[in-house]
């Protein structure tokens, strides 16, 4: 992996992010027990994204673009923290990283929509 891009996302952060996850009780995630947010960027637009993550060399702003984007970061910082981490919306429609602790049947996702569902792409 000598050409790994991990963009706006800091290693150490997210393995103390990590850990703090795995120390948290099973009942403390009622709703979505296979997954933690790790992070929320508190923002769904695609622009403030690509600033935040300094995703900069994206081809076009499309959601289609960004979307591939992230599904590549996240693959990335999954095989250099050896954890499977995933984007998707939380409740509030902003991006967010979560720690997945099973393998989810629909990659980038969240229940019941996509992330930027509806955008055009």
């Amino acid at each position: 992996m000598k050409d790994a891009k991990i963009y706006g996302l800091c290693l150490e952060r997210l393995k103390h992010q990590i850990g703090n996850a795995r120390l948290r009780p099973s009942g403390a995630l009622p709703r979505y027990p296979a997954r933690v947010l790790l992070e929320s960027y508190c923002t769904g637009d695609m622009e403030e994204i690509i600033d935040i993550l300094e995703l900069y060399d994206i081809e076009l702003h499309t959601p289609r673009h960004l979307r591939e984007k992230l599904e590549d970061l996240s693959y990335t910082a999954s095989l250099l923290l050896r954890e499977t981490l995933r984007f998707a919306y939380t409740d509030e429609g902003h991006l967010g990283l979560y720690l997945t602790f099973q393998e989810e049947q629909r990659p980038f996702s969240q229940p019941d929509s996509l992330l930027l569902e509806g955008a055009a792409s």
